[in-house]
């Protein structure tokens, strides 16, 4: 599948059931925000297998995600069987398309009742009772992504999914692309740093900003409630150059910035921040975008969405390592006297450029929005660790996992070409010298070939698995 996704695949029937929705996301109690009664995305569709348990954590919950062919839908369990308490995911999907503990073979029907149990007597029970069942979490799929709710499943439905609205309207003038990425802090420190316009041409320097385009900035909170707030910054980005730029965050885990300008049409840059653990969040970033030409439209559909995942995570890494540091540094000082725990005496917010950052932390306060408030960071991850993108994206990526295969194979296969024509290559000599130079010559392109694709895929190898050192802001 291509970088180019028109977003189609928004039902008629999701529509009605979200017209006719109409409890708020965080509970009904008007001065706390709790944070399991919402929908979080979990995966991207695409990147799940069909064939095997997918196991993904959300709130310190473990999860199995499994594809259910009697239902045609994805299934959402705890992870753990209630025989022994193994974990699911590393069971599978059985013959009869049900989930299958791996210890002892209890399977599981797609509303989380078992179906049978191997080790039980033709006439016995024990699977009928409620005691076997495994708790499912309620799922749905919509605009490419699978969401889960993690609080009372009771008042799933009646809480609506927290989509991208601008791509429901015009849906086949919208060309989508993004990513994910396991990142190693938390999901108030992604939301901030994204809402957080004023670092792009510092941070992102030679990557995606400039820091000619550093100017004083404006910003305006024009609605701020429980569900969230929208700003606008007058301005623009880029001195002005590209138009206003409107900001909206949806409360817990979206945000997204919107613009329209002439040279490029309307752009938005989303991003959903699901919560795992503390100092752990799996980011989702989709770019939306209806272009005034065709030509960069034409180009995102032939780029390939493994090539398009390395340029993205070497974006994400511009501000991965000193983030995962930040947020270290902030839970310190709001422990000290001085700051008796606010934020606002623990960072120094000096300009209106600033103003987000301000409105997202008051948001969290002000509604005690933290879902790890009793827990403590962790030590400090080396580096090696925090530009790991095989285990934090490649290995979880149905497209670059398939493209590391791929790079590895021609790795292999480019090597035993050079060997067999180097090895021959004495022998053609011997059989033409000097007779034929050009035929000699000749026999030794395989190898050359052979070479120049070892190095290509060594690279793409590299840029699969690990993350460039030194970011180019500082090249």
């Amino acid at each position: 599948m291509t970088a180019n996704i028109l977003l189609k695949d928004a039902s008629s029937q999701n529509n009605d059931d979200q017209r006719s929705q109409s409890l708020p996301a965080g509970g009904q109690n008007s001065d706390r925000f709790d944070c399991k009664e919402a929908w979080y995305p979990v995966f991207y569709t695409e990147d799940l297998d069909k064939k095997k348990p997918n196991k993904f954590t959300l709130l310190e919950r473990d999860l199995v995600i499994w594809w259910d062919c009697h239902t045609n839908a994805w299934k959402v369990f705890d992870d753990r069987c209630p025989h022994r308490l193994v974990p699911l995911s590393e069971g599978r999907i059985a013959e009869d398309g049900l989930l299958e503990c791996p210890y002892h073979g209890w399977a599981f029907k797609g509303d989380g009742s078992c179906d049978r149990i191997p080790q039980q007597s033709q006439d016995g029970t024990a699977h009928s009772s409620l005691r076997a069942c495994v708790a499912a979490l309620p799922a749905q799929s919509q605009q490419g992504l699978l969401f889960v709710y993690a609080g009372n499943p009771d008042r799933a439905s009646s809480v609506k999914v927290p989509i991208i609205e601008p791509l429901e309207t015009d849906q086949g003038k919208w060309t989508l692309f993004g990513t994910f990425r396991d990142l190693p802090y938390n999901a108030i420190t992604l939301l901030e740093n994204v809402l957080d316009a004023s670092h792009l041409p510092f941070t992102h320097h030679k990557s995606v900003g400039n820091r000619v385009n550093a100017a004083p900035m404006s910003l305006e909170v024009i609605e701020s409630n429980k569900q969230g707030f929208k700003g606008i910054w007058e301005e623009g980005p880029r001195r002005g150059k590209l138009g206003r730029q409107d900001t909206t965050f949806v409360a817990p885990n979206l945000m997204w910035h919107d613009l329209t300008s002439k040279q490029f049409g309307r752009t938005m840059t989303v991003v959903y921040a699901t919560p795992t653990r503390k100092g752990e969040c799996r980011l989702f970033a989709r770019f939306p975008f209806q272009f005034s030409s065709a030509i960069p439209r034409f180009f995102i559909s032939i780029t390939p969405r493994w090539y398009s995942h390395i340029g993205q995570n070497g974006i994400l890494e511009d501000d991965q390592i000193f983030l995962h540091y930040q947020e270290r540094y902030l839970e310190e000082a709001l422990t000290k006297p001085e700051n008796s725990h606010n934020y606002a005496k623990a960072f120094y917010l000096a300009t209106p450029a600033d103003t987000y950052v301000s409105e997202l932390r008051k948001w969290f306060t002000r509604y005690e929005a933290d879902p790890f408030a009793k827990a403590r960071l962790k030590e400090p991850l080396p580096k090696k660790v925090l530009l790991d993108r095989y285990h934090s994206h490649t290995s979880k990526c149905a497209s670059c996992s398939k493209a590391l295969k791929t790079v590895r194979r021609l790795k292999t296969i480019s090597i035993a070409i050079a060997s067999i024509t180097w090895t021959f290559s004495p022998l053609v000599s011997f059989l033409f010298a000097p007779t034929n130079l050009t035929l000699i010559l000749l026999s030794m392109i395989p190898v050359a070939i052979a070479i120049v694709t070892w190095l290509v895929c060594n690279n793409l190898e590299h840029k699969l698995i690990y993350g460039q050192e030194t970011p180019l802001r500082n090249l």
